[in-house]
Parts: structure tokens; sequence; C-alpha cells
């Protein structure tokens, strides 16, 4: 039995991580880290550094702020970890690779096993339309998303941007009277409503146009890639891994 430490266990994605893994036989959450230190079928504690029950694998969907302690954590006690969180600083991404260097560091800006298909078709198919395609990024999420653009969005433009050979550009939405040149990359977020999270990835070209959709109905397909993720992640070695690294192996 591979038993989890669920960071964020109490807010809207802990709880549906919760729900969801009964369906996995092999997985189960043995505490909770949470401000809110109300608990259900496993004790929950305030904060990682509190955490007296043994586990196989860290899984994180909280808040940037927590990262320094999570990884004292994992690093400390040599237990692999799962970043499901975005929003993250160029300094604290840095943080997180380094310390795949001692531990074993799991991050993806999107759990979907289906965002991550696409990601990879966006490796194979961006160099050969970038000459005759115009590229854009849409994504739309809900109202109480912090974070704009998305991770996600982000994960898929920094795809586009490094399989293309010549020097591009990101253009975050469009404003003024200017021609749109092609070597930009343009992303666009959109936030409204209960929108779980939808991303297009747009190709136009002359007289054709290419749409590459997701579209998340239920916060379960995130859920489900997170468990799954930490099957794959107990007991690694020290290293940083991917969803990548779940779909290929």
């Amino acid at each position: 039995m591979i038993k989890i430490i669920l960071n964020g266990c109490n807010g809207k994605m802990g709880k549906v991580v919760s729900n969801c893994v009964s369906n996995f036989p092999n997985l189960n959450i043995a505490a909770g880290i949470d401000k809110n230190t109300q608990e259900s079928t496993y004790p929950v504690f305030s904060d990682i550094s509190k955490c007296t029950i043994e586990a196989n694998v860290i899984l994180d969907f909280s808040r940037p702020d927590s990262l320094d302690g999570l990884l004292k954590y994992s690093v400390d006690k040599k237990i692999p970890i799962i970043f499901c969180t975005t929003g993250y600083s160029d300094e604290q991404l840095s943080q997180i690779k380094e310390a795949s260097n001692k531990t074993a560091v799991f991050r993806s800006a999107n759990m979907s096993i289906g965002i991550n298909v696409i990601n990879n078709v966006l490796k194979n198919i961006s160099a050969f339309l970038y000459n005759s395609f115009d590229i854009e990024v849409v994504e739309k999420h809900h109202n109480q998303k912090v974070d704009s653009p998305s991770g996600t969005a982000l994960l898929l433009a920094d795809t586009i941007k490094e399989s293309i050979p010549e020097e591009t550009t990101y253009v975050h939405g469009r404003n003024g009277t200017a021609k749109r040149k092609h070597e930009e990359i343009g992303i666009h977020s959109i936030r409204g409503g209960s929108i779980v999270g939808e991303h297009e990835i747009i190709f136009a070209g002359q007289g054709e146009t290419i749409e590459i959709k997701h579209t998340a109905i239920s916060r379960e397909v995130f859920a489900i890639g997170a468990l799954k993720s930490c099957e794959f992640m107990a007991n690694k070695e020290k290293g940083f891994y991917s969803m990548d690294d779940v779909i290929n192996q």
C-alpha cells in the first residue's frame, strides 16, 4: 500500500483527490495538511512540519507560499514529492529543480493525462506548422483562479516556443493598432463563472485553421492524473520527473 500525505487536503482539489482515492486500491491517504484542520477519514495537521505519520509520497495541491516547508520535509525525510500547484515564481521553480538533486521531485503545470498528451503532440507538429501558420493559445478558467495566464497555457506555449528553431515572442492579449507579427505567439486568458479549465491552441493559416482543444469537464481529471503520479513516484530515487514520465513509462 502506497501511503500519501496530501497537502491542501481541505481545499477544492484536495477534497476531490480524497473522494477519488478509493478508485486506486493500492493508494491510501495517510495524513492531510491544511490550515483548516477538520479531519475526515485521516488525521489532518496544520503544517507539514507537525506531521508524525509515515508515508511514501507527498502530494501537493495548495499555494506557492507552502513551498519552503514542503521541500524541507521532503528532503529531510527522503520522501518523493509531487507538486500540482501553479503560480510559482522563477526563483521558486529554481528551488524545486535544485531540490531534485537531493530527493525525488515531480512537477507538472497540469495533471490531466489529456493535456499532457496534447503537449507531446505539440512537440512534434509546432516546428513544421510554424512557417505557414500563426499560433495563438486561449485559456479559460473560473473567476476564483488567481494566476493568469494559467500554468497550463504557459506549459503549452513554452513547448511550442522551444520546438520552433526561429526566435519567437509572447504577446499576452492584444491591444492597439499594429498588425500581428508572424513571430508572435499569442496567449489569451478568460476568467468567469465556474469554468473548470479549457485550453485551445489555434494554428491559423491561409485558407485553413487547425484547432487543438482540451476541456476539463470535472476536477476529477486532475485528481486521477495526480493519483497515477503517486503510483509512479513511490520509492523513486532522487531526480526530476514530470507527466511525460508517467505517460511514457
